[in-house]
């Protein structure tokens, strides 16, 4: 069975293959995103509530995180961030839930883009871009707000679900704008087919990058962390800008994006350093230090070991 949008400017999602005891569970989510914001707000207290308090979900994982990102910090405000996380974590949920059938306008309204310029400059030319984001702010709704912000395509590499209902679903949420989606391992493919496009391919470049990855090690939040390198890999090979992207919560269901060139894309790349992705880390440093309650601190981030 398939899907199709029909609301102008928006593209078809992925066919709804998963198994038909699901649907009573699509219906359910599909109800719940038709809730007012405010409503939608009043669920998320429900789900920080149990999170925060009764679950407890990961929360030696996000004190362990959170004190060792923070040092100086006394235990008391380790909770106090903890507990402000799991609230910032309820809110990001419900929100990427309403994404199943918020008008283009209103999204619009809540993710402003301050300097789109940025990137405009470089599709101009008609030149793909690398962009660069993390687990930050409200990061489910950069690749949809960027498409309506940005005149040309967008596409985001993911990690596709196992759970064919959630892969779906989550497909449904991200592609409603228009924007497209990469599995990871078609990513160079995507690229080849991509060159000379005006297009920019978001990469979510924080994610923990294992010893077998060959990746970048450096101290990231007082931490031995490694990183992919696939910016700069990347960058070298086709030549493309690449540009930091913080996504700002400004209060409650309203976020900024500002763009930050890292890289013009004409510049000779050093061989076997990688300048991109330590920029990317120097920048989502002073962004999570600026505001530590907006990162994904249930990810076990610093799992890998510099062997």
């Amino acid at each position: 069975m398939s899907s199709s949008i029909t609301e102008a400017g928006r593209a078809p999602v992925a066919s709804r293959m998963y198994p038909w005891y699901y649907e009573p569970l699509r219906w359910l989510l599909m109800g719940m995103a038709c809730l007012p914001m405010p409503l939608l707000y009043v669920v998320s207290e429900c789900i920080y509530f149990l999170l925060a308090y009764v679950v407890r979900y990961r929360w030696k994982v996000v004190v362990t995180n959170l004190s060792k990102s923070f040092p100086e910090k006394s235990p008391d405000e380790i909770e106090r961030i903890g507990k402000a996380f799991y609230r910032h974590f309820a809110q990001v949920m419900v929100e990427t839930l309403k994404l199943a059938v918020m008008p283009n306008a209103e999204l619009r309204q809540r993710v402003i883009v301050r300097n789109p310029e940025v990137l405009e400059r470089h599709f101009q030319a008609g030149r793909l871009a690398l962009g660069l984001s993390s687990h930050a702010g409200n990061w489910e709704w950069v690749l949809t707000a960027g498409k309506l912000w940005l005149s040309a395509e967008v596409s985001g590499v993911y990690k596709p679900l196992s759970n064919p209902f959630f892969e779906y679903f989550m497909t449904y949420l991200r592609t409603r704008t228009g924007a497209s989606l990469v599995p990871m391992r078609d990513t160079l493919r995507h690229m080849v087919q991509s060159r000379g496009q005006k297009r920019v391919v978001s990469l979510l470049s924080d994610q923990a990058a294992g010893p077998e990855d060959r990746p970048y090690w450096t101290t990231f939040m007082n931490q031995d962390s490694g990183f992919y390198t696939s910016a700069d890999r990347l960058a070298a090979k086709f030549k493309c800008p690449v540009v930091y992207v913080s996504i700002r919560r400004l209060r409650r269901g309203y976020y900024e994006m500002v763009l930050t060139q890292l890289y013009d894309g004409d510049s000779p790349l050093p061989a076997e350093e990688f300048p991109i992705t330590d920029a990317f880390v120097r920048h989502l440093e002073q962004d999570i230090r600026r505001a530590p309650e907006q990162y994904l601190w249930t990810h076990r981030r610093w799992k890998h070991k510099r062997t």
